[in-house]
């Protein structure tokens, strides 16, 4: 597989196969993600690996905790925004249209979002933290092109993955769990695994905004 279709694969995937991913294969990816970019070498990504009984352990503390308040941060700000709450309604829709769920079913609507908190049944779940006192808008950026090279190595050997700022929410539960300082912030996680080919969930049709909606090209 190719860049260019690794890019073009790669979806949020959110019903995994019951099947494990092999240490070797988890090692080899988070090895060759460390040449990801990083402004001044700082490198601020730091994460904890979880899979078997530890992840199971962490779930189950999850599905009896609420989230955390308030948050640590506030990964939805931009959808007060119109244009890009539109583009929320949007990816809602179709997710939701393909689990044939309407909108008068809220109850089904959080029944499902709460699958947030098993990893979508991901046999791996990474965890991504950093310190949050010394580390910026810059780092973040950072550890967000960590991330996307994590994910598009994984489609490289055939895997796939969720990336979950809703971890975020629990932040602080997570952190005590595993025995994380209190300085670090815990960002997001990625579940991470083979996806359920036959699960509608992970074949609903993904809109992106026009290319010359967003870029400008100037001297061409």
């Amino acid at each position: 597989m190719n860049v260019a279709e690794a890019v073009a694969t790669r979806r949020s995937i959110r019903a995994f196969q019951d099947k494990a991913v092999p240490l070797d294969t988890i090692r080899r990816v988070l090895d060759q993600a460390r040449m990801a970019p990083s402004g001044c070498n700082f490198q601020p990504w730091e994460a904890v690996v979880l899979t078997g009984a530890p992840l199971k352990a962490l779930q189950d503390v999850l599905l009896a905790s609420e989230a955390d308040s308030p948050l640590e941060y506030d990964f939805s700000a931009p959808g007060e925004v119109e244009k890009y709450k539109s583009r929320l309604q949007a990816v809602g829709a179709a997710m939701y249209g393909a689990l044939a769920i309407g909108r008068d079913q809220s109850q089904d609507r959080m029944n499902f979002a709460r699958n947030n908190m098993i990893s979508f049944g991901a046999p791996v779940l990474l965890l991504c933290h950093f310190p949050k006192a010394c580390m910026k808008e810059a780092q973040w950026s950072d550890v967000g092109m960590w991330l996307q090279t994590i994910m598009l190595l994984l489609r490289g050997e055939g895997l796939d993955s969720c990336p979950q700022e809703y971890m975020g929410m629990y932040g602080r539960t997570i952190k005590a769990h595993l025995g994380l300082d209190e300085g670090q912030l815990l960002f997001c996680g990625i579940a991470i695994g083979w996806r359920d080919e036959e699960d509608p969930v992970n074949g609903f049709a993904r809109e992106r905004v026009p290319l010359d909606e967003q870029v400008q090209f100037l001297g061409f």
